[in-house]
């Protein structure tokens, strides 16, 4: 909540506020990182944390009072989805950048979340100088990915499929008819034994053609194909 006197309280903290910097709204429900991270924070002169909460409660409240540029949000917050946080605050506030912290860089989550509107990613154990640079090339307008990503061909594919005003992934790609529909056959939830019965096609030439996906859009596994249709 903001005083009289221009500042914001976290968890009963008051910090001062400047609207000439990069606005943070920090949302992470692990205490000791969220502090940590306010405190790391301050010795930046263009980065402001405006507000700093443990969930995901009145965001869009928080958003309108607090007017942040950039949002960082825990991917595995425990009492609200995070995905489903993401969407609304794009659909609300089309403007904010949002970036997600996180331990693992699972491709299937990275795929959601950039479909759900999320402009970067940083992992919790990363530099502090990654995590700045990170907030700085989101705030102006990048999209930013975990570094073990960033030479990948999976990147590429998210280029091009942002490029060309398209984030359905599998559309940047060529893939078959076949390969195609066992895409969305695995998002249904169908076993390899029930894909090549409504293919009619061995369960050996399924797996095929599903190493064959995994292999052009630069995944590890089915649950990564499976993320491509919600």
């Amino acid at each position: 909540m903001r005083t009289k006197n221009n500042t914001i309280r976290d968890e009963g903290k008051i910090m001062n506020v400047s609207r000439s910097k990069i606005r943070i709204f920090l949302i992470e429900d692990n205490q000791i990182l969220r502090e940590g991270m306010v405190a790391l924070l301050k010795s930046y002169a263009d980065i402001q944390v405006i507000a700093a909460s443990a969930n995901c409660n009145n965001t869009i409240l928080k958003i309108n009072q607090e007017k942040p540029n950039v949002i960082l949000m825990d991917i595995g917050l425990r009492s609200h989805s995070s995905l489903r946080t993401v969407k609304t605050v794009r659909e609300t506030f089309p403007d904010i950048k949002i970036i997600i912290i996180h331990l693992i860089p699972v491709q299937a989550d990275i795929l959601k979340f950039i479909k759900a509107g999320s402009s970067g990613f940083v992992m919790k154990d990363a530099k502090l100088e990654e995590l700045i640079k990170t907030i700085r090339l989101v705030s102006s307008g990048e999209m930013v990915l975990p570094d073990n990503l960033t030479e990948s061909v999976f990147s590429h594919i998210i280029d091009s499929a942002l490029k060309f005003g398209n984030t359905n992934i599998k559309d940047t790609v060529k893939l078959s008819k076949t390969e195609r529909q066992i895409i969305q056959l695995i998002s249904d939830a169908l076993t390899n034994t029930e894909i090549g019965i409504k293919l009619n096609i061995s369960t050996f030439t399924v797996k095929s053609h599903i190493h064959n996906i995994i292999e052009k859009l630069a995944m590890h596994s089915r649950l990564d194909i499976s993320a491509l249709i919600e």
